[in-house]
């Protein structure tokens, strides 16, 4: 079962890395994508299987209905009352919503979270997962890792017209007021799924490159974001921003000697 899973999380990687490349080089060369809503669809799935290969199901299950339960309350306060982001609001690009809210944006954020999560386990490596300190620091260096995606995503994302700054901001039309916001979302995200997370660990999913397929993602939409953006300068805002914490969890699980125990393997 869990062989044929893991075969499926290949499949799913190969094809996000795909639509991931045709995205970076659409300037120049037209590949066939498949929009933002099936992009997230397939990424998100990818994410679930892999937490679901490496963490067993019900640890996965707490983590994403979690994540899914908290980044909607954020949202729907957010959109509501601007206290969380910013003044914003959703256009239809996105689908169906519930509220004020697109069903798929909370599948959006856990697309982001495990992947940005699995960079700060390695950046993380060594440290006592199970202590408190340990809790909050991995949580507080995993809402970096995944708030800097947004740094380079969200501007892009907006003048494509998925939504709408209403009031504008001083970073390329973006309010500074959203990034406190994505720290603060992300943080209570982490930290209150390590602290659901007392059923035992899952499944013996170990090999190297398997663990750090969403690693490379997260490097590949680096990459992306450094080939082609839509705001020139955010190019060179990628490379400090997502590209860093991509270099140094490649670096440090590569480079990693290969490990003998489950609770001390890469991860």
């Amino acid at each position: 079962m869990l062989r044929s899973l893991k075969g499926i999380v290949w499949l799913l990687f190969a094809a996000i890395s795909y639509l991931i490349v045709a995205e970076a080089v659409h300037p120049w060369v037209k590949l066939p994508g498949g929009g933002n809503i099936l992009f997230t669809l397939v990424f998100v799935l990818f994410s679930v299987l892999h937490c679901a290969a490496l963490e067993g199901a019900k640890r996965t299950a707490i983590f994403f209905f979690e994540s899914a339960i908290v980044t909607y309350v954020m949202e729907e306060v957010g959109v509501r009352t601007g206290w969380v982001f910013g003044a914003y609001h959703y256009s239809d690009l996105l689908g169906p919503k519930l509220g004020h809210v697109p069903v798929l944006i909370p599948l959006g954020w856990f697309m982001m979270i495990y992947p940005s999560w699995m960079v700060a386990r390695v950046l993380m490596q060594g440290l006592n997962r199970r202590s408190a300190l340990g809790i909050v620091l991995q949580a507080a260096v995993a809402a970096v890792t995944m708030t800097a995606w947004d740094v380079v995503m969200d501007p892009g994302m907006a003048a494509g017209g998925n939504w709408v700054w209403e009031n504008g901001g001083a970073y390329y039309g973006v309010p500074r007021h959203n990034y406190p916001g994505w720290l603060m979302t992300t943080f209570l995200v982490y930290l209150i799924a390590a602290f659901l997370w007392k059923t035992p660990d899952g499944n013996d999913a170990k090999e190297r490159w398997f663990q750090l397929l969403p690693v490379i993602v997260y490097a590949l939409f680096a990459a992306r974001y450094v080939t082609y953006n839509r705001f020139v300068a955010l190019q060179m805002v990628a490379v400090f921003t997502m590209g860093l914490p991509s270099l140094l969890a490649l670096t440090r699980a590569l480079l990693a000697p290969k490990c003998e125990t489950k609770d001390s393997v890469l991860l």
